[in-house]
């Protein structure tokens, strides 16, 4: 399919995407953040002495480890020694702080890297953990430990408190977890009281260090918590919640024999909470979240000359629900500026069951679901993933237009059929319509652009 022309709406569309996911840069994010200044690191304006601090560890977990490491080693002074352990997906191309091997800025610096799995643990995982443990073993108060974390942590560093468990019994708890219907804050309830590195317990295994975390989150606001499945803070959910969880999904008849002996038994221990003196000398940071990711949509949507709006009610919403609700709110802010292109930016998670056998995953499925219902009309839907990925396809998200349908008919294609096949990248791949990205090195949750312009403009 030949490219479409630079000032085509589809086109228009993928350009404020792929200049927000610029201006949402880890490596940025972090230089933002930080500055050192003759050994003085300070940070959201806190200062740490970097002499008072001659034992300095680095856990850098999540879809974002890379590019995170890369912008702190860039800042610290080059005689600086450290310890690190690094656990993420295969790093970016543009990464160039760390490798396999070691971090080529500072010789002196030691640091082991794990390959970890997403969205199911692997053996690196279960690696990563040990080694995330024994990172924070036998610290002091001379011990400075800077958490560089980001969204897929929960799959990509693991340790369970009970230590016979398996790497498949892992990986049968995570299965059971993400398909038994609960949320995901339900989710990491359970996660946080079976793991020795989640739910704040790799803070009180690094005590009487003080923490740095810095954080991108692609969680709700307000449930920092939930990010990774917070190792380094308070958990708000009990020993009690975990085990609701567990009776109302009926998760024991699907959990691994030893794990049910375990709880039974009563041995799950209870995670720390914020009263702990633990989290006395913690401090957390959110450098990048929803609000970055809706400035840097919005200021590049009117920048192309839109009228920008954002909303981020549709959160979880089913495809088809969220689809309908943003088009009728789309047309309302069109028919109250008339003569002007505006832009609705929403970010979130749907949720869309995978009936079928096909590639895709939400954010195509949502562009699919769209596409019937703007055919003929001046409109464009993308939606994509920040960190590259839509579900079990090579795309992070696709991209429609009024003409979509048309095209699709001509090409035999038809929406509804791969809707329901969960197909939906195909369908957009065919039209040269997907939005392929790669592994970002980011991960910010999904980003939905729906454009509307005026009748003439067609």
């Amino acid at each position: 399919m030949p490219e479409n022309p630079p000032h085509h709406p589809k086109q228009l569309a993928r350009r404020i995407f792929h200049r927000t996911l610029n201006a949402v840069d880890p490596y940025l994010a972090i230089e933002r953040c930080l500055s050192v200044s003759a050994h003085t690191l300070c940070c959201s304006g806190r200062e740490y002495d970097l002499r008072a601090f001659p034992d300095l560890r680095v856990l850098a977990i999540g879809k974002a480890a890379h590019r995170m490491l890369d912008g702190l080693v860039a800042l610290l002074p080059g005689e600086t020694n450290l310890r690190c352990v690094v656990s993420a997906p295969a790093p970016p191309a543009s990464s160039g702080a760390l490798r396999p091997g070691g971090m080529r800025r500072s010789p002196s610096s030691s640091v082991q890297y794990f390959i970890g799995g997403h969205p199911e643990p692997n053996e690196h995982s279960l690696l990563a953990g040990q080694a995330a443990l024994e990172l924070m073993r036998s610290p002091s108060p001379q011990t400075l430990v800077i958490v560089l974390l980001s969204g897929g942590g929960s799959a990509l560093m693991e340790s369970p408190l009970l230590t016979t468990l398996t790497l498949a019994d892992i990986q049968q708890i995570n299965r059971t977890l993400v398909t038994c219907g609960a949320g995901i804050h339900e989710i990491n309830t359970v996660r946080k009281h079976i793991s020795a590195v989640k739910g704040g317990r790799l803070a009180q295994a690094a005590h009487p260090a003080t923490i740095v975390t810095l954080a991108i989150s692609d969680v709700p606001l307000g449930r920092e918590s939930a990010l990774a499945s917070g190792p380094t803070l308070p958990d708000p959910t009990t020993f009690a919640d975990a085990l609701h969880v567990i009776a109302k999904y009926n998760l024991d008849e699907r959990f691994p024999e030893a794990l049910r002996s375990w709880i039974d038994n009563d041995s799950m221990p209870e995670t720390p909470k914020a009263s702990d003196p633990i989290f006395a000398k913690n401090q957390f940071e959110l450098i990048l979240g929803m609000h970055q990711l809706f400035h840097a949509a919005h200021f590049f949507a009117e920048a192309e000359h839109c009228l920008a709006c954002c909303d981020n009610s549709t959160d979880d919403w089913p495809v088809e629900k969220a689809a309908e609700a943003l088009l009728a709110q789309l047309e309302q802010l069109q028919a109250s500026n008339p003569d002007q292109a505006v832009a609705l930016i929403a970010d979130g998670e749907v949720s869309s069951a995978v009936i079928g056998n096909g590639l895709g995953g939400r954010n195509s499925a949502f562009v699919l679901s769209c596409v019937e219902k703007i055919a003929g009309k001046p409109i464009v839907v993308l939606s994509a993933g920040t960190d590259g990925i839509d579900g079990n396809s090579p795309g992070a998200g696709a991209v429609a237009d009024g003409q979509t349908l048309t095209r699709a008919q001509k090409a035999g294609l038809n929406p509804q059929d791969l809707f329901q096949r969960s197909d939906s990248f195909r369908f957009f791949d065919q039209l040269g319509d997907a939005v392929v990205t790669g592994p970002t090195g980011n991960n910010l949750r999904d980003l939905r652009l729906l454009i509307s312009f005026p009748r003439e403009e067609k």
